[in-house]
């Protein structure tokens, strides 16, 4: 009889993480490699979010906090939806975790039971769905190819929900594929789910406030009020704040709900750090000019990434609206052959290629429930991010 639970074996290790580890592995190992699998910005915290954590700590914020967050960050939270997006959640419909990660978890452990389905667009982030079998869930996946420029239709959305749909999960700006659904989308898609009143909807905003071009970035509560009480939001720190190792992610949505998950991480991690959390609270409240030119610095590298990878052999790159990655086909590289006489049969099999061949690793398409892609992250040094295409273009230029 096996020591580890049953459980474990529904699910993987994320394999963002895998990809990014055998990058710094082979570093250290003393080879020439570039990572570009970590979704990370390669920007500093901000001096006044630091000083925040500072005084904090000089302050003796150093003990327990109430298990949903502190008051001042939920109030800062608030003061946020009701200022980037004109929703009105009162701090009491506002839980804090250790990461966004951590607020799927307890949303999905308080709310699955066994068979419970979880709609989910496919490419999506890694860790949808095996949060989901983990909870018991059962994942349904919609395929979003190139052509839908990697979004979900509502004539698909309305196909795949059942009787034990309970969640759909949106992610917009998307990581893997920085797609980004307009207003005028998501009304379509609250369109169907007005006719599924049992299904809930869990929104993903990570990436709000990284968007370029005219890009206007909406969430589906704002766009269909009546969606509201059964729509959980979630937000946090890390991706426009540059937050990522202080673990502050949130959520808001029903108060029966927010307890609900709160009772969750009682159990768990009671909190997340009171010292990150001091330091959230000065993201949220302080200056942000500073997201602007992080944005002008990305839109440059997504330009850079996109047009090299467009001039690259047998790859297709769409330009996305906002995050900080690209999601090219590999298909024209599909039973190509490399120089030392390996088929390239899948697109696990080319980013093997590419990290072998030329130093660069990215991720399959495969991890994120979509093939024949990659995913680059070009949240990392504007020349090292050309040196890498130049190095994808000449090993896309040697298969036969």
């Amino acid at each position: 009889m096996s020591f580890i639970a049953s459980r474990l074996s529904r699910i993987k290790p994320s394999p963002t993480i895998a990809v990014a580890t055998k990058a710094r592995e082979l570093k250290a190992a003393g080879r020439d490699v570039i990572g570009l699998g970590a979704g990370e910005p390669d920007f500093d915290t901000p001096d006044h979010i630091k000083a925040a954590a500072k005084a904090a700590i000089d302050r003796g914020e150093t003990k327990y906090t109430a298990v949903s967050g502190t008051p001042e960050l939920r109030k800062a939270i608030s003061a946020a939806f009701k200022r980037n997006n004109g929703l009105d959640y009162t701090p009491e419909q506002i839980t804090v975790g250790c990461g966004g990660k951590q607020t799927i978890f307890n949303a999905f452990i308080a709310t699955l039971d066994a068979g419970d389905e979880v709609i989910i667009p496919a490419p999506y982030w890694v860790s949808y769905p095996d949060i989901a079998l983990m909870c018991e869930g059962t994942p349904v996946f919609i395929a979003c190819p190139k052509e839908q420029n990697y979004k979900l239709m509502p004539e698909a959305l309305d196909r795949a929900i059942t009787p034990k749909t309970k969640w759909l999960v949106l992610n917009s700006p998307s990581n893997p594929t920085g797609a980004g659904y307009t207003a005028k989308e998501l009304r379509a898609l609250a369109d169907v789910l007005l006719k599924h009143p049992h299904v809930w909807i869990m929104t993903d905003d990570m990436y709000e406030h990284i968007v370029y071009d005219d890009f206007k970035f909406s969430t589906i509560a704002q766009i269909e009020p009546k969606l509201y009480e059964r729509t959980l939001t979630l937000n946090g720190a890390s991706k426009a704040y540059c937050m990522t190792g202080w673990r502050v992610g949130w959520a808001a949505g029903s108060v029966a709900l927010i307890k609900a998950m709160d009772k969750v991480q009682s159990q768990s991690t009671t909190h997340t750090s009171s010292v990150s959390q001091a330091a959230a609270v000065a993201a949220l409240n302080g200056p942000h000019d500073f997201i602007a030119k992080n944005n002008a610095v990305f839109k440059q590298r997504r330009d850079l990434v996109v047009s090299m990878l467009n001039q690259a052999k047998g790859l297709f790159c769409p330009n996305p609206e906002g995050a900080f990655y690209v999601y090219p086909s590999c298909e024209g590289a599909i039973g190509k052959t490399t120089p030392d006489g390996k088929v390239i049969k899948n697109d696990e099999d080319f980013v093997t290629y590419l990290l072998e061949a030329e130093g660069v690793a990215a991720v399959q398409g495969a991890a994120f429930g979509l093939e024949p892609y990659f995913r680059i992250s070009y949240a990392t040094a504007t020349d090292v991010l050309e040196q890498a295409c130049q190095r994808i273009q000449r090993a896309c230029g040697a298969l036969r």
